[in-house]
């Protein structure tokens, strides 16, 4: 009974061991970035790692020592925030194995990098890190550092995770350009925007689908259009005009980028004078798009 139980804690802590392989794949790329792209051009990357490169360029002492020390307070106002045991051990195994990475990968790559060109590390760095991050946020990880304190804006209060990065490396930053150069502070922060965006389409995929809501006085002729000519679903909403206190309908479908065009001349075509809405939904689940609940077999 006891075994049983251990089984089931570890597999809710873990999961299916995707999630490992995703962080350990993304943690694999922050290093690979730091080592062919940012130490080398000088760029510091943010947070805890950011100020390790800093530190390392005056003393040499190891940025993976560093990382893990600077890690320990963070680690536990994370504890506190963002899920208790389950981030606890995510945590650990990011921190970790970034850490030995980035000090281990140092014996295998150039010292000098791939490149001198600073737009062609900032953009590379941005981009190869930024995936890394976005895989260990698809694995529920965190890199620690800073990125706990941008989890903890994005989870809390909304703060989108390319303007927490923003927010929360900007110390890092002013210390960049004094260490380094305010030439290569700014670039810092050209690739850490890059890097934001970057682990953003990762976490949420880059398929973004529209959404539409339209208001008018022949809603059966827009429904048929879209059920039959689109073959698309579409919610009719009751509602009530704020001015005129009048009942309307207000039909709400999902549809793909390339039908946007197709469902504007539907609307236009059934009802001239139609009022209507175009938004954007990251992802969509359910039938006609990607299943809530992976089918077996």
């Amino acid at each position: 009974m006891t075994g049983q139980k251990r089984s089931v804690t570890l597999s809710f802590t873990w999961g299916d061991g995707r999630d490992v392989l995703l962080i350990l794949a993304g943690v694999f790329l922050q290093a690979l970035a730091m080592r062919l792209f940012l130490i080398p051009a000088r760029l510091a990357s943010g947070g805890i790692a950011g100020l390790a490169q800093i530190i390392n360029y005056f003393t040499q002492w190891p940025i993976g020592v560093m990382v893990v020390i600077g890690n320990i307070p963070l680690f536990l106002l994370g504890w506190r925030y963002l899920g208790g045991l389950r981030f606890a051990l995510r945590t650990v195994l990011a921190v970790g194995a970034f850490s030995l990475l980035v000090d281990g990968l140092a014996f295998f790559l150039p010292a000098e990098g791939i490149t001198q060109d600073l737009n062609l590390n900032a953009l590379y760095g941005g981009v190869i890190s930024g995936i890394g991050f976005g895989l260990v946020y698809r694995g529920q990880g965190t890199s620690g550092g800073s990125d706990i304190l941008a989890r903890i804006l994005n989870h809390r209060w909304g703060v989108s995770l390319s303007q927490s990065y923003m927010l929360t490396d900007a110390l890092i930053m002013f210390l960049a350009g004094i260490s380094f150069s305010w030439e290569n502070a700014l670039y810092a922060i050209v690739m850490l925007y890059i890097s934001g965006v970057a682990a953003e389409v990762t976490l949420e995929g880059s398929n973004v689908t529209r959404t539409a809501m339209i208001i008018s006085e022949h809603p059966e002729q827009i429904r048929e259009k879209i059920l039959f000519e689109m073959e698309r679903g579409v919610t009719l909403i009751p509602a009530e005009g704020g001015f005129s206190g009048r009942s309307k309908t207000v039909l709400y479908c999902v549809v793909s980028r390339s039908e946007i065009a197709q469902i504007k001349a539907l609307v236009r075509e059934a009802d001239p004078h139609a009022f209507m809405v175009i938004g954007q939904a990251n992802e969509v689940f359910g039938e006609g798009f990607k299943p809530l609940v992976e089918r077996t077999p």
